[in-house]
């Protein structure tokens, strides 16, 4: 149960430094709530190129080893 509570409490701090830095940045509120709930609408191509390159290998890593 601590882990949990602690996970949580991560996520908390982190999604408020994460806001507070769209805020300083000249977001308004509404947009840095949306930035923080879909991280995936804001990566730019190459990070995206990254992701699926990265599930690429995990799903390849996987079909060998069954």
């Amino acid at each position: 149960m601590k882990i949990i509570g602690i996970a949580l409490l991560m996520m908390e701090c982190l999604m408020t430094f994460s806001l507070s830095i769209d805020i300083f940045q000249g977001f308004d509120v509404s947009q840095a709530l949306y930035n923080a709930v879909s991280p995936f609408r804001v990566m730019e191509v190459a990070e995206l190129f990254v992701l699926f390159f990265l599930l690429f290998l995990f799903l390849l890593n996987l079909l060998i080893f069954l």
